[in-house]
């Protein structure tokens, strides 16, 4: 007897067979397997080490006055004349030094620096978690060619589980309308397969991590 099954109708059926019949879990303790190897390694030296991987720079500072320091080395190196900060924080600590910042956004268009905080340092892959919750809002930490980071060691964490385990703790259920991930400067490979950087935000990121303020 000649069978008149079309092909469609022959996957149809092996489809709902193969629906039917129960299957074992080849991995049921999935999600309680790690993604990563255990390591030993502080924190401090992951980051810096796949921060280095993606181009960024990690500054250690022992106290904030290592900190100015190593931001007016910086400065003098890159001849930074245009920068702005807009973290009351921030703004406080580079004030105590005297160090000059632009504190709104007159003449924007020719930002050089921005200096942002952050939300967490992830140093699983190097990269820095930014939100709009801060007073940095959406723009520092893009448009400006370099982009300073200041982060406290409490902020630095292994995986990106853990910082949003941070972002619950700060804001609850009112988390912020953006949240980025910054892994490196800005990179593009769209053209002729040539990586380059600074396409599309910052050229340098440096990434300064201090201790947390007594």
């Amino acid at each position: 007897m000649q069978d008149n099954t079309t092909p469609k109708e022959k996957l149809l059926k092996k489809i709902r067979k193969a629906l039917l019949e129960k299957r074992e879990n080849p991995y049921p303790n999935l999600e309680e397997m790690p993604l990563y190897p255990e390591t030993d390694e502080m924190l401090e030296v992951i980051f810096a080490e796949e921060l280095s991987k993606v181009n960024g720079v990690f500054v250690y500072c022992e106290s904030e006055i290592h900190f100015i320091e190593n931001v007016l080395q910086l400065a003098e190196e890159h001849k930074w004349r245009k920068i702005y900060c807009w973290e009351p924080a921030l703004q406080k600590l580079l004030q105590t030094y005297g160090y000059p910042f632009y504190a709104t956004d007159k003449d924007f268009e020719q930002a050089e620096v921005g200096f942002t905080l952050c939300e967490a340092l992830i140093a699983r892959n190097g990269s820095v978690l930014v939100s709009n919750g801060n007073a940095a809002g959406r723009r520092l930490s893009i448009y400006p060619h370099q982009h300073v980071v200041v982060a406290y060691a409490s902020q630095l964490v292994l995986d990106l589980k853990n910082a949003f385990n941070l972002l619950k703790e700060k804001y609850g259920n009112n988390l912020p309308s953006m949240l980025s991930v910054i892994t490196g400067p800005s990179r593009t490979a769209d053209i002729e397969k040539t990586l380059v950087l600074g396409a599309h935000g910052p050229k340098e990121l440096f990434v300064f991590l201090l201790d947390d303020l007594a």
